[in-house]
């Protein structure tokens, strides 16, 4: 018989559930989705899962890609394709050498889309190929999101929904280079050949107009219109959020933000190698062992809702391994799974045997006595 704890963390008498969704928040955006940064969770979704042009969103792969394949002060050559593309540009001349870093902030902060396309041909040696690698990538994340080029003008088949983009962020902010580089406000890089220096001002407003507001990246062209990819922090809350075709872009983002804030707060329910349960062991050595959550429990709860911890175990026939998979444990939100990881086994347990006890009895005396 499989064998169930459900462990109450917090709750309300008189509870009355908090309504999500298109019902609570409505925006003015033809796509728009919130997440939470640790789970991955949906907090808020509207119209999240169609395709729309994405623009200069783009780029948030096209970094991810970068630093995933390159270190950051690998030489970086602007080909003749990387030369007076149209659009936002940091004005690379051909044959010009930037380091990566440098090309990075370019492409994040001005949105260079000459830096993306000598980026896409360095990562990959094509746009076409890069192009396939930010697909691939795209579905190992369950990302939505199709991409023809790195740098997001519009394209036939180029788009990507606001889940996809704002999955795409969640792992992008994994990488300590990204985060760094997507929260910096201006940053100033070589012009080869000029008198001055580049001056690079992020276009993404929320840095310096909202509290915790961590990174993300703007975008616009004609047929999308104006979208945002936005992230911020407060009380270890991390909140991505996506809105594509959205004229009010800042102010959206903002007010999806504050419903995040208002309506959600972290919960860690288990650290990684935190203990959360006694595994019953039969025929073994030691009737029992200690089983520790594999990766953190947590993610966003609703505030003042009913939490649980749900930990699931069985009994164990002998010999039970260390690492060995025990049960599992599942973080709970007014009944809507949050979060879920793995239990393992603490030391290993042998199947019981007569040399077994001796030795067993032999380790207990020589403890008592040393």
């Amino acid at each position: 018989m499989r064998r169930f704890i459900l462990l109450v963390l917090a709750g309300l008498i008189g509870f009355c559930p908090l309504a999500r969704g298109s019902e609570a928040l409505t925006v003015a955006a033809k796509g728009a989705v919130l997440i939470d940064g640790d789970s991955g969770r949906i907090l808020f979704a509207q119209n999240a899962d169609e395709m729309f042009p994405e623009a200069s969103c783009t780029k948030i792969m096209t970094a991810l890609l970068a630093l995933e394949n390159c270190e950051l002060d690998e030489q970086v050559t602007a080909g003749p394709n990387a030369y007076g593309v149209t659009g936002t540009s940091i004005y690379l001349s051909e044959g010009e050498t930037l380091t990566m870093e440098q090309m990075l902030y370019g492409l994040m902060l001005r949105s260079g889309n000459d830096a993306a396309v000598a980026i896409a041909e360095h990562v990959a040696g094509s746009v076409p190929k890069f192009a396939e690698m930010a697909n691939a990538r795209a579905a190992e994340l369950g990302a939505d999101a199709h991409f023809v080029n790195p740098h997001g003008l519009d394209a036939e088949g180029h788009k990507a929904s606001a889940l996809g983009l704002a999955r795409i962020m969640r792992e992008a902010l994994k990488n300590a280079d990204f985060r760094t580089i997507t929260g910096t406000q201006r940053k100033i890089i070589p012009w080869v050949g000029n008198e001055y220096s580049r001056v690079l001002e992020n276009k993404n407003k929320l840095l310096s107009t909202y509290e915790g507001a961590t990174g993300g990246k703007t975008g616009f062209t004609n047929k999308a219109g104006r979208c945002l990819v936005f992230s911020a922090k407060r009380d270890g809350l991390e909140l991505i959020g996506a809105v594509l075709n959205c004229y009010s872009w800042f102010d959206t983002a903002a007010s999806m933000l504050d419903y995040g804030f208002e309506h959600f707060r972290m919960e860690r329910a288990l650290e990684a190698g935190q203990e959360a349960a006694q595994v019953e062991v039969i025929g073994g050595e030691r009737s029992s062992v200690r089983a520790v959550a594999a990766q953190s429990l947590s993610g966003a709860v609703e505030t003042g809702g009913r939490v649980k911890v749900e930990i699931e175990t069985f009994p164990l026939s002998a010999p039970v391994r260390e690492g060995q998979v025990v049960g599992s444990a599942k973080l709970l939100s007014n009944g809507e799974t949050v979060d879920s990881c793995e239990l393992i086994a603490v030391g290993a347990v042998e199947a019981w045997s007569f040399a077994a006890a001796i030795r067993s009895l032999l380790r207990t005396w020589a403890l008592q006595f040393a």
